[in-house]
C-alpha cells in the first residue's frame, strides 16, 4: 500500500511544466479514445488544434470564444488565489446577460452611443449582485460558497427562461421563446471585418492587464495571495477575511456578468435559454492552466477556445458525438489536477518511516551496572 506524503518544496519549474505535461497527456489519450471509436486519431488532432488556425474565419471566431472565458477566468483566479471558491460563474454570466439586455430592451428601438457602456455597466452590476449572495452567506452564516454558488446556476437559468417565455419575450416573434433583437445601438462592434470577432476581445485584455497590476502591484494584491496561502498568517497580520472575500466575488461576478452580456450583445444579439453554453465551468479549467496567473490565463483561454472550434469541426467532419469538445476540457483538467498532486506529493509505502532514524547510542554513565 502507498500514500501520498507532501513535498517539503515542490520545484516552480515542473509548477509552470504541468500545464503542458497535461496537454501531451491529454493528446495521447486524445489518440487512445479516437481509436477506440474507430476514427483516425491523426485527423481528428488535426480537426481540433491545427485546422482552426488555418483560416482567417476561424482565427476570428478563436477571440469570439475566448473572449468571455478569458475575462471569467481572470475574475475566479483572483478568489481562487484567496481560497474563495466561486464556482457559479456561469449562473453570474447568466445573470449579466439579463440585465444587460434588459437595459437595451427597454430603450429599443432608441439608443445612442450611451447605450453600449451603459449595458456592459447592468451586466456587471448583475453579476455582482448574482455573486453577492454567496458572500453574504459565507461571511455572515459561514456557509459553504461552492454549494451555494454552484446552486444559484441553475436558479438562474431557470430564471432567463421565464423571462423569455414571458416579459421579455419578443411580441412579434410568433411565441418563440426569445426576445426581439437587439437595436444596432446595443450590439458589440466588430473588431474585423466580415467576421463575428467584436471589441469583447479588447475588454479581456484589459482585465487582464488590470488583474495583473492588482495581483502584483497592489498591497490588496499581496494580501489575497497570503490569505491564499497562510490564512492564519494572514489573520495574525490583521488582513480582513470578510473584505478579501466579498472583493473576490465582486470582481469574479462583475467579469462574468460583463462576459455574459458581451455574449448577449455580441454574437447572440439577443436573449435566448440557449444563452449559457458552459463559459462559466470551462473557464475554472482555464484558471488553473494558467495558473491562476493572469497572462497564463490569456494563453489558457485561447488553447481552451481552440479546443470549442476545433472540436466542432470534428464534430461536423468526422461525425463524432456532441460531447467530443467536453470530454477533451474534462481530461486536461483530470491530468492538470493529477499532475499538480504528484508536484505537490510523492508516493510513500504506507507504514515506512518517512526518514530511516538510528537509535541514539547509550551513554556509558546510564548503562547498568553488572
Amino acid at each position: 500500500m502507498f500514500k501520498l506524503v507532501p513535498r517539503k518544496e515542490p520545484l516552480n519549474a515542473m509548477l509552470y511544466a504541468t500545464p503542458f505535461i497535461a496537454l501531451l497527456l491529454t493528446i495521447v489519450a486524445g489518440f487512445a479514445l479516437f481509436s477506440a471509436l474507430g476514427k483516425d486519431p491523426a485527423q481528428a488532432m488535426y480537426l481540433i488544434f491545427i485546422k482552426p488556425l488555418t483560416s482567417y474565419n476561424s482565427l476570428a471566431e478563436l477571440l469570439v470564444k475566448g473572449a468571455p472565458l478569458i475575462l471569467i477566468a481572470t475574475g475566479l483566479a483572483i478568489g481562487f488565489r484567496a481560497g474563495v471558491w466561486n464556482i457559479g460563474a456561469e449562473g453570474q454570466f447568466t445573470i449579466g446577460a439579463i440585465t444587460g439586455g434588459s437595459v437595451a430592451l427597454a430603450f429599443y428601438p432608441d439608443g445612442g452611443f450611451w447605450l453600449l457602456p451603459l449595458m456592459a455597466l447592468a451586466g456587471a452590476l448583475g453579476g455582482m449582485a448574482w455573486a453577492a449572495i454567496p458572500a453574504l452567506l459565507r461571511t455572515r452564516f459561514n456557509a459553504s460558497e461552492i454549494l451555494v454558488s454552484l446552486m444559484l446556476v441553475y436558479v438562474a437559468t431557470l430564471l432567463l427562461s421565464l423571462l423569455v417565455h414571458g416579459p421579455l419575450r419578443d411580441p412579434e416573434g410568433f411565441n418563440f421563446p426569445e426576445s426581439r433583437l437587439f437595436q444596432d445601438s446595443a450590439l458589440l462592434p466588430n473588431l474585423l471585418d466580415g467576421t463575428r470577432a467584436n471589441v469583447g476581445f479588447l475588454v479581456a485584455l484589459v482585465a487582464v492587464g488590470a488583474a495583473y497590476i492588482y495581483i502584483e502591484r497592489l498591497i490588496f494584491g499581496f494580501q489575497v495571495k497570503v490569505m491564499g496561502q497562510a490564512p492564519r498568517a494572514a489573520r495574525y497580520a490583521g488582513f480582513s477575511e470578510r473584505r478579501i472575500v466579498w472583493s473576490s466575488f465582486m470582481i469574479s461576478g462583475g467579469l462574468a456578468g460583463m462576459a455574459g452580456l458581451f455574449e448577449a450583445a455580441g454574437p447572440v444579439g439577443q436573449l435566448v435559454p440557449s444563452l449559457p453554453v458552459g463559459y462559466g465551468f470551462t473557464a475554472i479549467i482555464v484558471a488553473f492552466l494558467g495558473r491562476l496567473h493572469p497572462v497564463g490565463i490569456l494563453f489558457a483561454g485561447m488553447l481552451m477556445a481552440l479546443t470549442y472550434i476545433g472540436g466542432e469541426t470534428a464534430q461536423i467532419e468526422m461525425s463524432l458525438p456532441s460531447a467530443t469538445t467536453s470530454v477533451f476540457q474534462g481530461m486536461l483538467l483530470f491530468f492538470l489536477l493529477g499532475a499538480d498532486v504528484l508536484v505537490n506529493f510523492r508516493l510513500a509505502r504506507a507504514g515506512k518511516p518517512l526518514v530511516a532514524t538510528k537509535p541514539a547510542a547509550q551513554s556509558p554513565a546510564l548503562e547498568p551496572a553488572e
